[in-house]
């Protein structure tokens, strides 16, 4: 199943699901990603050490387990807001319904970063990854902020590395796509673009609004 692609004016064919998952699976995956940042790893262990918890309920996820579910939610919401409408959560609402789809090069290069100042100020307003990865290759750095973390990860892709999904959301199948979680690696994406796949695997979340973040 594909995801079709978009034009600039976001008149986009539907969007095509590979199929439905579980929150927890979009819960689990956001919790890996904060685990493997040297900015946020730090923060994740100290919860999981304070509580008494082995990082391999992250690691090694049993999503049939409900306890460890509820327990990953509370993690993710104590660092990320999730479930609190605080922080990159804020805004998403309880019931969005969450899908594992492929999209295209086209497809990223229309997904909007969060409103965020940083994101916004490196992609020169327009919150597009490519248009941040083509500033970064004119050396702009902003907020004091080196730019080294990108070109790293845009090296890795290049000697072979693949990387975990990309978590995106948005109103419905027809609206435009905003980045939740994934900004460094959607922008190292866009500064080694040949490495792209044709069909790049994203979590993506639809529930009204979304597009609005």
């Amino acid at each position: 199943m594909i995801v079709y692609c978009y034009d600039y004016q976001w008149d986009m064919s539907p969007l095509q699901h590979l199929h439905r998952i579980p929150e927890e699976e979009m819960v689990v995956t956001f919790l890996r990603m904060e685990l493997a940042s040297p900015r946020f790893e730090q923060t994740i262990l100290a919860i999981l050490q304070r509580d008494g918890r082995n990082r391999s309920m992250i690691d090694q996820p049993d999503l049939t387990n409900a306890v460890d579910n509820r327990y990953r939610a509370q993690i993710l919401g104590e660092h990320r807001g999730y479930g609190r409408d605080e922080d990159v959560f804020t805004s998403v609402p309880p019931d969005v319904r969450w899908y594992r789809a492929q999209a295209t090069k086209a497809d990223l290069a229309q997904v909007r970063y969060i409103d965020y100042d940083y994101w916004t100020e490196l992609s020169g307003g327009s919150r597009l990854a490519v248009d941040a990865a083509e500033r970064i290759r004119q050396g702009i750095e902003v907020f004091s902020v080196g730019n080294g973390g990108f070109w790293y990860l845009a090296a890795a892709l290049r000697a072979g590395s693949s990387f975990p999904e990309l978590i995106l959301v948005g109103a419905d199948e027809r609206g435009p796509l905003i980045l939740l979680e994934g900004h460094v690696r959607l922008t190292a994406y866009f500064l080694a673009p040949e490495c792209i796949p044709p069909l790049l695997p994203v979590i993506v979340g639809f529930a009204p609004g979304l597009d609005q973040k």
